[in-house]
């Protein structure tokens, strides 16, 4: 469905990943990139010199000249909250780059702030539009696999120095505020979080098995009890090369379980690499429905050779982010499922350090 009126967007923060939103923005019928801004200008400038629009030097003189309905949040993630804050308080509804902050008390200003101005947040969890991560949701809701008991996540990937190197605040505690939890996981953690209830307690470990020159964590792991009493087990890790996966299965109280594989080959990182495998369901035990796998495969690859994956679902995000402003309904992924998330993250760096399970709300 297409959207009724005419939206003006900008896009705040011009690195690797603000491309693909760009991209994405010029395909959609109905949406401008009517200004950008970056922490540095000269980079702003390039950026709208290549997308054909107009740079800012001040995010409030950007939201108010072009008169903004979005603004898209591309900065490092330590940095979403004084852009996401300043578009809100002029007026523009806000969609943050996964993940929502590095830590909850940034992601309570944004989210308190949009409240308080009476604006949308939202967060980038493009995933969600995976025809294969949607099957397991309507699998869930609809009873297929009874009640959901146990879920889980396994990402293994690999990340080199040259990806560490390629960005100054790639790695550090300072400037990207975790590792592979806070930059390659929010994806898969949001989607097991949005199959499951809410978490009760968590118990994590975190550490640094190959990457000396690194602060932050190669790998993580947690085990979660949600509050329905289901069980849930998170496998992260970048120390495996060339990159393996990302999985998240969920298993039902009737013996049967579906789930979705989301990345395949080499982990996908924007602005270097394309998404090298189609998104496809990988596991699939509903009583009478095993044979749709291969069916499932099949059609799904077709469509996936059909369009640019990195930019095709951040697309999809935006118009549906747009809807729901015309509409005065949430968007699919909310700024409080973005907290989330950054909840779960929170709780493990937490839990490693205490070395003891901690408790939810944090």
């Amino acid at each position: 469905m297409p959207l009724n009126k005419s939206h003006r967007i900008a896009i705040l923060g011009c690195g690797k990943v603000a491309h693909l939103h760009a991209k994405a923005v010029k395909n959609i019928p109905n949406a401008q990139l009517a200004g950008v801004w970056s922490r540095t200008h000269e980079t702003a400038k390039k950026f709208a010199d290549e997308y054909s629009t107009k740079a800012f030097r001040e995010i409030p003189d950007l939201i108010q000249k072009k008169k903004i309905d979005l603004s898209i949040v591309c900065t490092p993630h330590p940095f979403h909250r004084e852009p996401a804050v300043l578009a809100a308080e002029g007026g523009s509804s806000v969609l943050v780059e996964k993940p929502l902050a590095s830590g909850l008390e940034d992601c309570d200003a944004m989210i308190e702030t949009c409240r308080k101005r009476s604006v949308t947040l939202g967060v980038i969890s493009q995933r969600r539009w995976y025809k294969p991560v949607q099957r397991v949701k309507e699998a869930i809701e609809n009873g297929k696999i009874g009640k959901p008991v146990f879920g889980t996540v396994n990402m293994l990937g690999w990340r080199d120095r040259s990806y560490y190197d390629s960005d100054a605040w790639r790695g550090t505690w300072d400037m990207e505020g975790g590792g592979v939890l806070v930059n390659q996981a929010p994806h898969q953690l949001d989607i097991l979080l949005w199959y499951m209830d809410e978490i009760d307690e968590l118990y994590g470990i975190w550490g640094n098995l190959n990457h000396p020159y690194i602060e932050v964590e190669d790998t993580a792991l947690a085990i979660i009890r949600f509050k329905n009493g289901a069980m849930g087990n998170i496998i992260l890790s970048n120390a495996q090369k060339p990159g393996i996966y990302g999985k998240v299965h969920v298993h039902g109280d009737s013996g049967a379980s579906v789930g979705v594989q989301t990345d395949g080959g080499a982990m996908f990182i924007a602005g270097m690499s394309g998404i090298s495998e189609p998104p496809v369901n990988d596991l699939w035990t509903v009583p009478g429905e095993e044979h749709l796998l291969s069916a499932w495969k099949k059609e799904d690859t077709a469509f996936f050779n059909t369009i640019d994956p990195a930019v095709y679902y951040i697309e999809q995000q935006i118009i549906d982010f747009l809807k729901a402003l015309e509409k005065s309904r949430s968007p699919l992924v909310t700024g409080e499922d973005g907290r989330k998330t950054v909840e779960l993250i929170t709780a493990v760096y937490r839990s490693s350090k205490e070395n003891r399970p901690v408790k939810f709300p944090l």
